[in-house]
Parts: C-alpha cells; sequence; structure tokens
C-alpha cells in the first residue's frame, strides 16, 4: 500500500525558524528578537503609563519574559491570519505560565490588577503590530543587504525540484535561482522537464558548470544528484574547487522518510541519522519534565471525580475497577497500561476485538466513559511512573501491533518515543475503531508526522484541541 501523508501536518503548528543557506541573517536576527522585545517593552511601558514610573518587580518581571520567549518565532512566511492566531495562541501559554509561577509564588501580589489586564491586552497587539511592520520593512531590510545571491541546482531530480519550489515559494528571500544542470537529456527528463518554466530552466550539462559559476558570479550551489553518483560528486567538486561559491548537498536520502534527521559525528566521522527519537539532549528533559508537571496538576484537579469514576464502575457490574493491558511502549517493550473498566470483560490475550458500536461487553457506564474518553484519566498515573507521556503516539494492544506491524511499512517506528494518551492522529480524526488498513495507515501516518515535527509547542496544541475533541467527538466506542 502506498504511504499516505497526512492532510495536515504537524510542522504547520511548530513553529521553527529558517535556517542555512536559505534564510536571511538580518531578517532572522530581527524576528528573534522582535518577540521578547515588544513583550518586554509593552509591560514597562503599561508599567509606566499606569504606576508612573516602571517599578522594580515590572524590570524583574521584563526580563523573566524576554528570557523564556528569546527566541522568537520567524512568522514571515505566515499568511495575515495564520500570523494573529499564532500569536494568539502563544501569548495565551505564556500568560497562563507566568500567572501560575505568579499565584504559585505570591508574586502576583506586587503588581497592580489594572496593569496587568491591561498588558494581557496590550502585548499581543504590539507583537501583531511589530509583524506587520517588519513585513512591510522587510524588503528595505533587504535592499541594505545587497543584491540577491545567485544559486544553481545541479540534478534536475525529484528532491531538486523540491528544492527549487521551496526557493521560489519563500518570501523575502535574497536568494535568486538561475536554474539546473544536468547531464540527462530533456527526453529524459520527464516530471522535471515539463516543469522547468516554473522552477528554472536547463542551463546545461555538467562539464559546463564550472565557467558558468565563474561568468555568472554563483554564491550558492545545491548538488542534488543521487547517491549512487559518487564519481560524478567527486568530479563535480574537483572541478569547483576554482570557485568561491558555497555548496551544499541536497541529498536523495529524503525518499526514505527521514525521523528526526540531524547530522552529526561518531568517533570523528561525519553521520546523518536517518530514524531518530526526538527526544535526545535537553529535548529529552523538557518533555519528561512538562510531562510530570502537568500530569500532577491534571490528577490534582481530576481526583473527585477519580473518586466518582471508581464507586459508579464498582456499583454497575462485578469485576476490577481498573483494566490493566499490555502494550508496547518505549522500544518496544512491553508495558501495562491503565484504563478504567469499561467492558464486562478483560480480554488481554493473543487475539483481541477492537471495541464497536453497539459493542455488547461495553457495560452502561463504560460506554459513558469511552465516549468523553474517561476511561482512560488512570493512564496519568503511568505517565508519572515514565512508561507514558501525555502525548504520543497511542498504544495499541500487543495483539493488534502483531497484526499491524506486518501490514503497514514504518509501523513500529512509532516505538521510538514513549506512547500517549492523546496525540497527533486523534485529534485529526482518527481516534478510537479503525474498521480498515487505510484508516490505520492514516493514523500512523500522522504518528509519523508528530515524530518529525515534535515541539513543545505542539504538545501544548495537541491538549488544547484534545480537549475541544472530547467534547464533541463520539468516534471512540
Amino acid at each position: 500500500m502506498a504511504e499516505a501523508n497526512p492532510t495536515f501536518s504537524a510542522s504547520t503548528v511548530s513553529a521553527s525558524h529558517t535556517q542555512g543557506p536559505l534564510g536571511n541573517n538580518m531578517l532572522s536576527a530581527v524576528e528573534s528578537i522582535l518577540d521578547p522585545a515588544m513583550l518586554t517593552l509593552s509591560l514597562w511601558l503599561v508599567s509606566a503609563g499606569i504606576e508612573g514610573q516602571p517599578l522594580p518587580p515590572y524590570l524583574i518581571l521584563g526580563v523573566i519574559v524576554f528570557s523564556i520567549t528569546f527566541p522568537g518565532a520567524s512568522r514571515l512566511q505566515f499568511s495575515i491570519k495564520r500570523l494573529v492566531f499564532d500569536v494568539l495562541y502563544s501569548w495565551f501559554w505564556v500568560a497562563l505560565l507566568l500567572f501560575f509561577l505568579g499565584f504559585a509564588t505570591g508574586y502576583i501580589a506586587e503588581f497592580s490588577s489594572h496593569a496587568l489586564m491591561t498588558w494581557l491586552w496590550a502585548a499581543p497587539m504590539s507583537q501583531i503590530g511589530a509583524h506587520l511592520a517588519l513585513r512591510a520593512a522587510a524588503p528595505y531590510l533587504l535592499m541594505l543587504q545587497g543584491p540577491a545571491q545567485r544559486a544553481i541546482i545541479v540534478g534536475m531530480n525529484e528532491q531538486g525540484i523540491a528544492l527549487a519550489s521551496r526557493i521560489h515559494g519563500t518570501r523575502y528571500s535574497r536568494i535568486e535561482l538561475s536554474g539546473f544542470f544536468d547531464d540527462r537529456s530533456q527526453d529524459r527528463l520527464h516530471e522535471a522537464a515539463t516543469q522547468e518554466t516554473q522552477h528554472g530552466q536547463l542551463l546545461g550539462r555538467l562539464r559546463e558548470l564550472p565557467h558558468f559559476v565563474k561568468e555568472n558570479r554563483i554564491q550558492f550551489i545545491y548538488l542534488s544528484l543521487p547517491m549512487a553518483s559518487q564519481p560524478r560528486i567527486l568530479h563535480v567538486l574537483d572541478e569547483l574547487k576554482d570557485t568561491t561559491a558555497s555548496i551544499y548537498f541536497v541529498p536523495d536520502m529524503f525518499i526514505t522518510d527521514l525521523i528526526q534527521g540531524r547530522s552529526g559525528t561518531v568517533c570523528g566521522m561525519p553521520v546523518i541519522s536517518v530514524c531518530e527519537s526526538p527526544f535526545t539532549g535537553s529535548n529529552g528533559f523538557i518533555k519528561r519534565a512538562s510531562d510530570i508537571i502537568l500530569s500532577l496538576l491534571i490528577l490534582t484537579l481530576i481526583a473527585p471525580l477519580l473518586l466518582l469514576i471508581a464507586i459508579a464502575i464498582k456499583m454497575n457490574s462485578p469485576g476490577p475497577i481498573i483494566f490493566k493491558q499490555r502494550r508496547y511502549g518505549l522500544d518496544g517493550e512491553e508495558i501495562l497500561v491503565y484504563k478504567f473498566r469499561s467492558m464486562r470483560v478483560c480480554e488481554d490475550g493473543e487475539t483481541i476485538r477492537q471495541a464497536q458500536k453497539g459493542d455488547s461487553r461495553i457495560t452502561p457506564i463504560g460506554a459513558f466513559l469511552r465516549q468523553n474518553s474517561l476511561d482512560e484519566l488512570p493512564q496519568f498515573v503511568n505517565v508519572l511512573q515514565g512508561r507514558m507521556s501525555i502525548v504520543g503516539p497511542r498504544p495499541h494492544a500487543v495483539a493488534h501491533n502483531e497484526i499491524y506491524r506486518n501490514l503497514i511499512k514504518g509501523y513500529m517506528i512509532r516505538h521510538k518515543v514513549k506512547p500517549g494518551i492523546t496525540g497527533w492522529a486523534q485529534v485529526n480524526g482518527y481516534r478510537g475503531e479503525t474498521r480498515t488498513l487505510d484508516k490505520m495507515q492514516a493514523r500512523i501516518d500522522h504518528d509519523l508526522d508528530y515524530l518529525r515535527n515534535w515541539s513543545l509547542r505542539l504538545d501544548l496544541h495537541i491538549i488544547l484541541k484534545t480537549i475541544l475533541v472530547v467534547l464533541k467527538d463520539r468516534a471512540a466506542y
């Protein structure tokens, strides 16, 4: 079965900066400081306007705000609508964190409630205004950096065309694509040849490349040749030693569907990861810390609800309150996952039938719990144990895993991270029963999309969207 792509990629939620040879140094520098500066400046101006002067508590808070929001997100490529939403969404979480810390420490008493409420709306308004002003000034900032930098792509193939499309589609880029060099004739270029007028013309063969680079003052050369063409690549590099152009590889390894692909070294040897967990180094610490803090907070808030559900289950039907089921966890190791019992049976054998609408095994109270995802609440204990995460690929029963790992390519990659109580697939309509292989394929595609694009921002987005989905969705039985 051909692999499908998520209809709405997680990359549109995870804020990222344009880096590397496609980036723009001046605009990137301005964007990195824009949001922190506007949040801090708006706070100090509100303090001066209401308190008469920026008092020490406001100055300290400004430093804290700058620290937690630097560097700012890159939003030059966003539409106006998405810009506004992104600013408001980011500010919501920053403000929530600040107010939580303020109440927890009692430090909020040092501030005027009028000043804080004014800053609550003045801060995002100043951010939006600053970003709109940057868009208006961006063309002039580009002019200050001199003429556009000319680039060519060596290899008019799939990844070369994709790079050309990205360059042409990036606003405020200083890169001017001159065209392609390729040894193949027009009749062998197939799809690439039909798109040359859109992405750039075929300029010549590889033997003509060094002369063209020197004569036309080309600054960037992107090598998009297949890895199997190593002799050709070495020959091209040797011929280009007499130029001052910067040379970049555009590897065709993306056909293997890189998961968190990044460069590194092993014993001094450069390597590029093909399939890696996003939770390495500081990311792992951030993920675990956020899981512990949020799960403790949530369990504290829902403790009375957990008690009521336990009583209702015990009174409704005989059997245990908590159902323990074997699932695959991190690295494919078996774990025990807790759920409120919603059926009259506790199946955990070699074959497990998925719950369906009108399933006779489901108890009356169980149907209510499953429809509202309340049966999943004990899994916050699994999060504290370190077996699960709040956000991640949903764990499937071991019996289901053994079936689908042989049917869906890349199925087990989802186990490079801890399973989650909720996930990217669940908030995009793939919650509950999966009757067909296509639906399970779509669920796995979304799980892998999450691994490629993970960020703390994406996790918070999924948590917020989960609450909205549970309130209106009835796909789970």
